[in-house]
């Protein structure tokens, strides 16, 4: 990982405006680094930190994939098994299913699977944005997973 990460930002519907609140609060820092999103959270991220820069704010722009329950987690998990995604915001809702739960749950297990660190809450993102490592360069350990390769086929 590069010194400017690039920070992937989800949220389910009753978690977008926690995920607002703690982008606005956190903008100055956000701005540093490459920004992707699922299609409906990136628009109200993207919003609400223009509106925090005024006229500076024309300008910065979110990476902003599909929504979720039309392919954007599976488009954000395509960009983490390809290295493209440094850290995961993603702040879920635990108490409400989701139509998507099958490419959730895909999300949650290639985050995992790729060593990417992942905030589920907002505690988590506040500790992950607030790490000395956020603006330095990082290798995290990749474990090797060739040995289950001939479990599943593959």
């Amino acid at each position: 990982m590069d010194s400017i990460k690039t920070i992937a930002l989800v949220a389910h519907d009753n978690r977008k405006q926690d995920l607002i609140q703690w982008a606005e609060f956190n903008y100055k820092t956000l701005l540093r680094h490459k920004l992707v999103s699922t299609g409906t959270t990136g628009k109200l991220v993207e919003a609400a930190i223009k509106d925090k820069l005024g006229v500076q704010g024309e300008e910065f722009s979110i990476l902003k994939l599909k929504s979720g329950p039309l392919g954007g987690d599976q488009q954000l998990g395509a960009l983490i098994c390809e290295g493209k995604v440094d850290l995961v915001i993603f702040l879920w809702d635990p108490m409400q299913p989701q139509p998507h739960d099958v490419d959730v749950k895909a999300l949650l297990r290639i985050a995992v699977l790729y060593n990417v660190p992942m905030a589920c809450n907002r505690a988590a993102a506040d500790f992950m944005i607030s790490s000395p490592l956020l603006d330095q360069p990082y290798e995290p350990v990749i474990k090797d997973y060739s040995a289950y390769m001939g479990r599943f086929g593959v």
